[in-house]
């Protein structure tokens, strides 16, 4: 298979603006196969012969292995987008970037390396990259040359983190967040921090917080239930989300992070609580995306509001040791990437040695028949056993040699000739498009 049968069409954060990305939240649903996501009768979708999707807070990426030209690739990619999320594809072409061949495998290898991360070296990217592959995987929907652009991307990441410190400096989007809120609220151990939502990036900021020894933290969460669980163990206070106005009144500091489709606070909640807090300021830090927070809350007098996209000015210093292992980085991926280009071009030769080998023992099959015929009904079990195993050990040792070079042939690059080759000396049928 030709590299230029491997695309890729996404928009991140790098493209993107959090109003964008949190409309085009989306991810594949794991009960249905390519077929079933897609089929309209028309067969237009039938030039993917493999894919998954690669969805988080701050990318939306399709990769995908595709028989077409690179402008109907671009456009198949775009269409099968719109098919999965009813967002208008004219409100977000101008945002995507499309690549193909060798340039995926290296987008896809930085971005489990956390080289394409809003912030530098995260580690989460890299179980959101293994996961967009399990799901693809459960789905149906990836193949051979997914599969191994895929455990190369996973490969390369774990690497990263063992054989760097890309990921060692705290420079995660709650710690940024952390840092931001000292910067305009001042020492947080004398104050309440208040994180409304607690899924992954509220627990990571939970975390954080609890490490810089910050035990005056209040929850507001959907279940309070849940926050009340985890508040027990610094005696904290909790909040459901309907209390979100006594919630405010109370805090110095809020992290927002729930994973709600839509705003939990607006500026009506601020302003009531605002006018219980003589004159206190509020520092508002919203990390999610959907945002929670509506962008109006910034106009309320004495409230700092900051999105997740504002996150990126502040990470110049924490990212400076980080920003320092990514030639280190770039080597493991350039190794990676060599490696990989040699495992998708033994896959072209594999069809022709799976022919081979069936022929092979087809041939095998009717000349041990004929022999036991031969020998008659008297033959011993033993006697049969070991014409098996001779039979066998011939071919697979007559074959040996053949394959291996086959597979050296094709990682050289030569595999479309040796194939036409031993197809017609063995007189091997063409394969089939599937």
């Amino acid at each position: 298979m030709h590299l230029t049968k491997i695309v890729c069409l996404g928009l991140s954060h790098n493209t993107a603006p959090v109003a964008l990305r949190e409309r085009i939240s989306c991810a594949l649903p794991e009960e249905h196969g390519l077929l079933d996501l897609v089929q309209d009768g028309s067969g237009h979708f039938d030039a993917l012969a493999e894919i998954a999707l690669v969805s988080t807070c701050n990318r939306i990426e399709l990769y995908a292995v595709v028989d077409a030209p690179a402008t109907n690739a671009r456009q198949l990619l775009v269409d099968y987008l719109a098919s999965i999320h009813p967002v208008a594809p004219d409100s977000f072409d101008d945002y995507l970037y499309f690549y193909r061949g060798r340039k995926v495998i290296k987008h896809l290898a930085r971005v489990a390396a956390g080289l394409d991360s809003l912030v530098l070296g995260e580690p989460q990217i890299l179980g959101q990259v293994n996961d967009a592959y399990m799901k693809a995987v459960e789905a149906h929907t990836i193949g051979p040359v997914l599969s191994a652009l895929f455990r190369s991307a996973i490969r390369t990441g774990k690497r990263a983190r063992t054989e760097t410190a890309i990921s060692s400096n705290p420079a995660s989007v709650s710690s940024v967040a952390i840092t931001m809120a000292q910067q305009y609220a001042g020492n947080l151990e004398g104050q309440e921090v208040l994180i409304v939502g607690l899924g992954e990036m509220g627990q990571l900021a939970l975390n954080a917080l609890r490490k810089r020894k910050i035990d005056n933290i209040a929850l507001a969460n959907r279940s309070r239930e849940r926050a009340e669980k985890l508040a027990a163990r610094w005696n904290g206070r909790t909040y459901g989300l309907n209390q979100l106005p006594q919630a405010l009144a109370a805090a110095d500091t809020v992290i927002c992070a729930t994973a709600a489709p839509h705003t939990v606070i607006d500026a009506a909640t601020v302003q009531t609580a605002m006018a219980q807090r003589n004159g206190r300021p509020l520092v508002i830090i919203d990390i999610a995306v959907p945002r929670d927070v509506e962008p109006d809350v910034s106009n309320v007098p004495g409230v700092h509001l900051f999105d997740i996209d504002e996150l990126q000015e502040n990470l110049d210093e924490a990212l400076a040791a980080r920003q320092q292992e990514i030639p280190r980085v770039e080597a493991i991926i350039a190794e990676e990437i060599k490696s990989l280009e040699a495992e998708i071009r033994a896959l072209t030769i594999k069809p022709v040695i799976v022919d081979l080998r069936q022929k092979a023992e087809a041939i095998r099959q009717r000349e041990l028949e004929r022999t036991l015929r031969f020998l008659g009904d008297d033959v011993d079990a033993e006697t049969v056993k070991h014409v098996q195993h001779l039979s066998r050990s011939l071919v697979n040792k007559l074959l040996h040699e053949p394959t291996n070079r086959l597979r050296e042939k094709a990682t050289n690059g030569q595999a479309t000739d040796y194939e036409a080759t031993v197809r017609d000396l063995f007189d091997l049928n063409p394969p089939t498009k599937d």
